[in-house]
């Protein structure tokens, strides 16, 4: 392959230009991208397939950059390339409400594909966008009808192999040496990966290019391509820490300039013959992706099901009526876990959501994630499944699990769930956090949610998780009480286009309650017993809420009317009318929530709380509940001792004016 001097000029354009936009926004990170421009411009200007005119062409190649450091670097690309990223927006580069944010976010910046920043997401993300595209195109690909063969390209750096390859030998602290001295070439051949190693990414396009080119030939296994790069290469502190994360100085600049042939007295400029090149290539992408929408139409001829029911998923559609399919339950259905209760709905509804791709990590068997008629998602030839299988084996990996499902669900036609231990999303909170963030549609089935798991004790008994989740910003909580409302929670979170869920089972069976439902469900809380001139209002989340039904009834036994109030998910009873939530959380009733887990955030909807600020015990776990007395005789002895207190009071504060005025 040949290059000329517009290659050269097109790569320095992109490392002026990094130096201009971080020093205009005084913060970022000006030395990956110099030192990454050369690797970035192959793929922009000759390989990738992309069509900013559809940023959301289904078939196009996926581009992430794994830590987000280089982020300037994504966002000049999607300038020179033609994306709605004006130089306007390169001058507001970390500034408040701009679409270049300080790291990258997909739902911010149109052509940005997964939301990264914290080191090693965008390498996760970029497993689950490959999985997704193996999966689609396993499903959907005919003989003559190749719908899906894109490419994930990746750009990541020594950071986030800690946690493509661009080897600078520099993370914050200095050389890697003092942190980081082992041999990753080695390790990924050891994976079974396919490892190419290009000496000099600054100035050697062709091996660059060969690298790529027998990366793309490699199909059978990812490919790792590990390039020697000097961090802001050109820079007067070139190949040191001091060009990660500050910008460069004025001065710096100037001889920067001036050695890439630009005029230092000017700034944010690209020549035209730079914008051609890329610009050229994007006509290119248009015009395969005309070609893929007119065999598209071929294909609808052909496979006229398979068709609608593409062309359904891409546009984030479920199927008519899928939701009639959720159990329901009565009192006289027996006590069954919740955990139990999902199987029972994914029995149900996976044949009938063919978007749904669910796995456990490692705890298939307690997570109880695989429905009857399965297949694992497997390497055609394994004899374990085939790709067109729709669960995964995510082995011990909560946080590869939670990554790679960013990237499953920012793909597109997929909802990816995955599941462990409640206690065991910590793991993993870093990438849920980036769901949330990114508003991807996932669920995350979380069993084994309490104190009820018993002897496995303190160490995978969960405490402050729940806490954490609710005080996460667009993560749903649910922690349902019974059939109804597990089956409630699926339905919300199969629905919810851009929001992640967490679904919070238990281990131990619970009653089928009389009072719940689907529907009241989605109101997050809801008066699941209400009595004539009460005393108080008890509230609960899932395992606790049969608990406070039976200590109401030995409340009644002392005089004492106990509303019952079931709370599945805190979050959505926030976003309910005030009406609403003041007639579910009464005024001149006081109001004593309980739950098996820590009384943090709980004075929101309660004015006293019982439950657990210590970690738990190992032990039977109806002797941990005992333990901790939250049993109906001890949770009633107490209830009346806050009943008696507000009564000697003589006023009880208004929750939902405090709160939610």
């Amino acid at each position: 392959m040949s290059f000329t001097e517009a290659d050269n000029k097109a790569i320095n354009t992109i490392r002026v230009l990094a130096a201009d936009t971080v020093f205009k926004g005084n913060s970022g990170h000006p030395g990956a991208p110099m030192g990454c421009a050369p690797m970035a411009h192959l793929l922009f200007s000759r390989y990738m397939n992309y069509n900013p005119k559809n940023p959301k062409w289904a078939n196009r190649d996926r581009f992430v950059l794994s830590n987000g450091h280089a982020c300037a670097l994504q966002y000049i690309l999607l300038h020179l390339t033609g994306y709605p990223t004006s130089m306007e927006d390169l001058k507001q580069f970390r500034q408040l409400n701009s679409k270049t944010p300080g790291h990258p976010e997909s739902h911010i910046t149109t052509g940005i594909e997964v939301t990264t920043g914290p080191l090693g997401q965008g390498f996760g993300n970029a497993v689950g966008l490959a999985m997704a595209e193996a999966h689609m195109a396993a499903t959907f690909n005919k003989p003559g009808f190749e719908l899906f063969n894109n490419y994930t390209f990746v750009i990541a750096g020594d950071g986030c192999l800690q946690e493509g390859y661009d080897d600078n030998h520099i993370s914050i602290d200095g050389d890697t040496e003092v942190s980081f001295t082992e041999d990753v070439a080695k390790r990924f051949e050891a994976y079974g990966w396919h490892v190419i190693v290009v000496k000099d990414g600054n100035h050697d396009l062709e091996s660059i290019a060969r690298a790529i080119e027998e990366a793309k030939k490699v199909t059978d296994k990812p490919s790792l391509i590990k390039i020697f790069t000097t961090i802001g290469f050109g820079s007067l502190n070139q190949g040191t820490e001091k060009v990660h994360g500050s910008p460069l100085k004025a001065d710096d600049i100037v001889q920067l300039k001036k050695a890439f042939g630009f005029n230092p007295e000017e700034h944010f400029v690209v020549p035209k013959a730079t914008y051609d090149l890329y610009h050229a290539k994007a006509e290119k992408g248009a015009k395969l992706n005309h070609e893929w929408d007119a065999l598209l139409e071929k294909y609808a001829g052909a496979h006229p099901e398979l068709a609608a029911q593409l062309k359904r998923r891409l546009a984030l559609k479920l199927p008519e009526g899928w939701a009639k399919e959720l159990p329901r339950f009565t009192p006289a259905d027996k006590a069954t876990a919740t955990r139990k209760l999902s199987e029972a709905v994914l029995n149900k509804i996976a044949d009938l959501l063919p978007e749904l791709m669910i796995g456990s990590a490692d705890l298939t068997g307690s997570n109880l994630t695989r429905w009857k008629t399965a297949v694992d998602f497997q390497p055609n030839d394994s004899g374990l499944g085939n790709y067109a299988g729709r669960y995964v084996r995510y082995g011990v990996r909560e946080h590869g699990m939670s990554a790679a499902m960013n990237g499953i669900s920012a793909y597109g036609g997929l909802i990816p769930a995955g599941a462990t231990f409640l206690n065991f999303i910590s793991y993993a909170s870093g990438a849920v956090r980036l769901t949330a963030l990114s508003g991807e549609r996932v669920i995350y089935i979380m069993t084994h949610d309490s104190i009820g798991l018993g002897e496995d004790g303190p160490t995978h008994q969960p405490i402050e998780t729940m806490a954490m989740i609710r005080a996460t910003p667009n993560l749903i909580d649910f922690r349902p009480a019974d059939g109804n409302e597990t089956s409630g929670a699926y339905l919300y979170a199969i629905e919810s286009k851009n929001r992640p869920s967490v679904l919070a089972l238990t281990r131990q069976d619970l009653p089928q309650l009389e009072g719940s439902s689907i529907e009241k469900t989605l109101k997050g809380g809801y008066v699941l017993q209400e009595v004539q001139g009460a005393d108080v209002t008890l509230v609960a989340t899932g395992s606790e809420v049969s608990l406070i039904v039976d200590a109401a009834k030995q409340l009644k036994e002392h005089g004492i009317k106990a509303r019952i109030v079931s709370m599945p998910s805190t979050k959505l009873f926030d976003e309910q009318s005030h009406d609403y939530r003041a007639s579910v959380l009464i005024d001149g009733v006081p109001s004593v929530s309980v739950e098996a887990m820590a009384t943090f955030g709980w004075d929101r909807y309660a004015h006293e709380s019982i439950g657990i600020d210590t970690f738990g015990a190992s032990g039977p776990y109806k002797d941990v509940y005992k333990y901790f007395g939250l049993v109906p005789d001890v949770i009633a002895g107490k209830v009346q001792k806050i009943v008696a207190f507000y009564k000697k009071e003589g006023s009880v504060p208004s929750l939902v004016r405090k709160y939610f005025h």
